[in-house]
């Protein structure tokens, strides 16, 4: 792969790879993490250039709004989560080998949306979003599958 962006420009919230090889073509595009707001996991909104024509800006913020709020949720101290947290230890973490805690049961939310919305918008478009967690929560992987009379 070579590579079609470059390190992303002070401001820049996107990086761009391009397939080098023949067979069916694509290019990557990464939505960065956004530390405006501090360390927690949050994603830029705004719509990328290299997506303008291929989803309405809408959508697209719809869609990485969510994913914030997934993970804001997921992040949220309640009186659950802490619960999870001492019975974790007074067991000796054991309890975590035969149940989820909250961050997991989030995370696989997270999975389910995703796929969803690559299954009813971004798929028939020619686009694939990538499960956050596969890239260990650092971008959002995008992959524009090249069309038939799309330049």
């Amino acid at each position: 792969m070579s590579q079609g962006g470059g390190t992303p420009a002070a401001g820049n919230a996107t990086t761009t790879l391009q397939s080098g090889g023949g067979g069916v073509g694509f290019s990557k595009l990464f939505i960065q993490r956004d530390y405006s707001e501090g360390t927690s996991v949050r994603f830029h909104t705004r719509l990328p250039t290299e997506l303008e024509g291929l989803i309405e800006r809408s959508v697209f913020e719809a869609t990485i709004t969510r994913l914030n709020e997934f993970y804001a949720e997921a992040e949220e101290g309640s009186c659950g989560t802490y619960c999870e947290g001492c019975i974790g230890c007074i067991t000796a973490y054991l309890i975590y080998m035969c149940s989820e805690t909250h961050y997991e049961k989030t995370l696989r939310k997270i999975s389910k949306f995703v796929a969803s919305q690559n299954e009813r918008i971004y798929n028939p478009k020619g686009l694939q979003l990538i499960d956050p967690t596969y890239r260990g929560l650092r971008v959002i992987e995008i992959t524009i599958f090249d069309r038939p009379g799309r330049t």
